[in-house]
């Protein structure tokens, strides 16, 4: 299979390395507007690309590639005000999409755990919390896979009618349920979910080792993915 990396950074070069390990060629590497001039040909080559670059290109980025006629892995987030016009265009190009906040196959696996464990909080009167943390380059706050966490638990806990991003010691409603952002390092990323009583407390967490994983999982994706129509997150890859 050939493929496009859209965003060559540290993330672009962690699924380059992972997509060959997987006997798969790199059909054009994408970092910058230029490149989608200069790079057209090599792209239109492609089987598939897989996107990660920012909260501000991302959506333009997904439209190029839609127009070129390829299907797109993305891993970006904090864009998903665009999800619906994405949509749309995926379908009248007949093309396909594959998104997700995480693509790490343990996380995908605590998302169904944390719905278990919001249900629970619900029934016995635990109060829910979440932090997350990563590296000081993020840019997004809370991060995607934190916002998936929260609206997991929002579908689970009638208790929180939304969530709220909180600093450090700042107190929520008794409907809110707060979201916790740190940016330290150079986290790979880091989440956990507390469900607090009076006797005591359920903790769940999840901790990244290296970017490996999420190239991992981005690239069994742009397999999936290939020669299909449509929309799809993880749950269509793994079953959850």
């Amino acid at each position: 299979m050939n493929i496009s990396i859209i965003g060559y950074g540290k993330m672009g070069h962690e699924i380059e390395r992972t997509a060959v390990a997987r006997g798969h060629e790199i059909a054009a590497a994408v970092d910058g507007e230029t490149d989608f001039i200069t790079k057209a040909e090599m792209i239109k080559n492609s089987d598939v690309a897989i996107e990660f670059s920012t909260p501000s290109t991302a959506a333009a980025n997904i439209s190029r590639c839609f127009h070129l006629g390829l299907p797109v892995v993305c891993g970006t987030t904090g864009w998903y005000e665009h999800l619906p016009e994405i949509k749309e265009l995926c379908i009248k190009e007949k093309t396909a999409l594959l998104y997700a906040s995480n693509f790490s196959i343990g996380m995908n696996f605590m998302f169904r755990l944390n719905r278990k464990m919001a249900d629970f909080a619900k029934r016995y009167g635990y109060d829910m919390s979440i932090t997350e943390t990563h590296h000081i380059h993020k840019i997004d706050k809370p991060s995607g896979t934190a916002v998936t966490i929260a609206n997991g638990i929002l579908e689970e806990n009638d208790r929180y009618s939304c969530w709220k991003s909180v600093c450090e010691g700042e107190t929520t409603s008794e409907n809110e349920l707060p979201v916790k952002s740190i940016r330290e390092g150079e986290v790979f990323g880091i989440h956990e979910i507390e469900a607090s009583g009076e006797c005591d407390k359920i903790s769940l967490r999840h901790e990244a080792f290296s970017r490996a994983g999420f190239a991992i999982g981005a690239v069994i994706a742009a397999e999936f993915i290939q020669n299909k129509r449509g929309i799809f997150t993880m749950n269509d890859i793994i079953n959850v």
